[in-house]
């Protein structure tokens, strides 16, 4: 590309520049406008954020009962989703199981074990998964185990699961014989809650969290702008352009000394007498004046006693002498009020 091309290049981005910066002025009202929806904006994300924050929040419970015939409580419950992806990870959805020893076995070496089971159909036998869930390897079948029962107790396991369709199964396991508990008499009680919206809710919240932050810094940007429009003053274009050639002006200060001034006195007038009047007043007006002594109307100013200072062009002064003589030299007024020679 050639310099001329470049040069052309960049005096139309200048001009771009400036119309957009043109078309960035507002007035007093549009500014409180902006100023205002700024500020719904904010309440309004402030607002979907909270709602999608209680959302994640939000758990969804369930609850199993023991069954004697099969020593254990079970439960299908259902499809967990999510936006996790197959295995462990920091968006699966947490699990939680509460288990309360309502009537455990009475003798030692007996724990409680809790089976998570990534299973469409829960109705069939899922002896094999349990075992495999023990051997671990598997993010589908988890496994968690606490002993030392006490009747009554409450224990809680803590699972995190992939997306998908999932059984639970909670026993009573001796330790011992190593094979379930089939006490006659055992109970427990089992409630459970997921998240799902966990992971969706949260990132949909942090998103409308991060827009009303946006929409308040918008807000204080309108806001001080309309408050600076408020204390100034909102000013015509004429005025603008008045007001910054005033301030050009006193910029630039004075061009330079002025012209030499008057190097004496003003020059006497006519020497001769004036020219003789009418011939004479009416008798009436004579007669006044007989009897009137005539008195000069002007004052008679007296001579200075010291020397002045006289302004002239550019913010410059004459000194003038009691005589009424002037000196050459050019003086300037300074901040105090005294006068001083001009140095160029």
């Amino acid at each position: 590309m050639t310099d001329t091309g470049v040069v052309a290049g960049e005096d139309k981005n200048s001009v771009d520049s400036d119309a957009d910066e043109a078309g960035e002025e507002l007035t007093l009202d549009q500014r409180q406008d902006e100023l205002k929806k700024s500020r719904w904006n904010v309440f309004l994300w402030l607002g979907i954020a909270v709602l999608m924050f209680t959302f994640a929040l939000f758990p969804m419970p369930f609850s199993a009962d023991y069954d004697d015939f099969t020593d254990s409580a079970e439960k299908d419950i259902g499809l967990v989703w999510g936006p996790s992806l197959a295995g462990d990870d920091l968006f699966d959805v947490p699990l939680h199981l509460d288990v309360t020893a309502v009537n455990p076995p009475k003798y030692s070496n007996t724990s409680i074990n809790a089976y998570v089971i990534k299973m469409n159909n829960c109705q069939q036998n899922l002896g094999i998964f349990t075992e495999e869930a023990k051997t671990g390897g598997n993010h589908a079948y988890q496994y968690q185990s606490m002993g030392d029962l006490i009747e009554g107790e409450e224990y809680t396991f803590k699972f995190s699961v992939d997306p998908g369709q999932y059984c639970i199964i909670v026993q009573y396991f001796n330790e011992t014989s190593g094979e379930v508990d089939s006490t006659f008499n055992n109970d427990m009680s089992v409630k459970g809650k997921v998240w799902p919206n966990q992971v969706i809710g949260g990132l949909f919240g942090l998103i409308c969290l991060s827009l009303s932050v946006f929409a308040f810094i918008g807000a204080q940007k309108h806001g001080a702008h309309v408050k600076k429009i408020l204390d100034i003053g909102e000013e015509s274009t004429e005025e603008k352009v008045l007001a910054s050639l005033t301030d050009a002006r006193v910029a630039a200060g004075p061009t330079g000394p002025p012209r030499t001034g008057p190097t004496g006195p003003p020059s006497p007038g006519p020497t001769g007498p004036p020219a003789a009047g009418p011939t004479g007043p009416p008798q009436a007006l004579q007669a006044v004046e007989v009897e009137q002594p005539v008195v000069n109307s002007e004052p008679v100013t007296p001579p200075p006693a010291e020397a002045t200072f006289e302004p002239a062009e550019g913010g410059y002064f004459y000194k003038k002498l009691p005589d009424g003589s002037y000196e050459q030299t050019i003086y300037v007024q300074n901040a105090d009020g005294t006068y001083a020679p001009y140095q160029a």
